[in-house]
């Protein structure tokens, strides 16, 4: 069973206040894009085994977050082992919630070949135990986040006449290094409301908070940012914690020269 999981931006993230169990309340707008890893799932082998291409993971197999989702079903059910293969091109440590995705997908695919029957509430609860953006992935539509990440509310918003160029440079930003750095704070106006304001209006409007303090300790991702702004973006900003930096384009961008080095999407939306 041959599945492609797709990653998502953040339209937007504000961070509103710390909670006691240690995680923040965020808002923000999920995504969905087109840049996909390749899942292929085998059932009734003996041993549940992961094997990986493309992107390096560097983890040792129990780590990966595909085995944990198996492992989350297991005890619920009676699968029979299976063999994994994942073929990694959605970078890792981007914000584009490509090992969420890859989770999520893995928890369909099974739910589907072996008719568990699971209904979505249940499996966007689950999924959520394996991390803050998983859920997102099982209904994989556009919508405003808040919580943790894991509650949605249905938004209208269609982006399928733009584009996207997409850039990752060679940077790793921790997520709770990321969170240290900003002062939870409520906004004067929900996104759920500005995302309703025309694109061209984004970029005065909609802010990662994230990006003063990692723009502070990485000025090549601000630079990017303006890259975009200066090659014609409606609105350009950083993916979650990053360190993905993405442009939304009204017709096809041609590649930027200075941004060759890095690993770069470019795709209708």
């Amino acid at each position: 069973m041959l599945s492609f999981p797709n990653a998502k931006i953040n339209i937007g993230l504000n961070i509103i206040s710390k909670r006691p169990d240690g995680f923040h309340n965020i808002e923000t707008i999920f995504y969905p894009i087109g840049l996909s890893d390749v899942l292929e799932i085998i059932p009734d082998k003996v041993h549940i085994a992961i094997k990986t291409s493309g992107i390096a993971l560097n983890i040792n197999a129990e780590e990966n977050i595909c085995y944990k989702a198996y492992q989350l079903l297991s005890k619920r059910f009676n699968i029979p082992p299976l063999e994994i293969y994942l073929h990694k091109i959605i970078p890792s440590g981007a914000g584009l919630g490509g090992g969420s995705s890859d989770a999520a997908f893995l928890l369909k695919e099974i739910n589907s070949l072996f008719k568990l029957g699971i209904k979505q509430n249940d499996l966007e609860s689950i999924a959520s135990d394996l991390g803050s953006d998983c859920a997102f992935f099982i209904q994989n539509k556009a919508v405003f986040a808040k919580g943790r990440g894991e509650q949605f509310e249905d938004i209208s918003l269609d982006l399928s006449d733009y584009y996207i160029y997409l850039v990752k440079p060679d940077i790793f930003v921790s997520t709770a290094d990321a969170y240290s750095s900003v002062k939870p704070a409520q906004p004067k106006v929900s996104l759920k409301d500005l995302i309703k304001s025309p694109i061209s209006e984004w970029k005065s409007k909609i802010n990662n908070d994230f990006e003063f303090s990692i723009f502070n300790q990485y000025p090549l991702l601000n630079s990017i940012k303006s890259e975009f702004y200066k090659n014609g973006a409606l609105y350009a900003a950083m993916s979650g914690s990053g360190s993905a930096i993405y442009g939304i384009f009204p017709t096809k961008p041609a590649a930027i020269c200075t941004l060759n080095e890095h690993f770069s999407w470019i795709s209708k939306l």
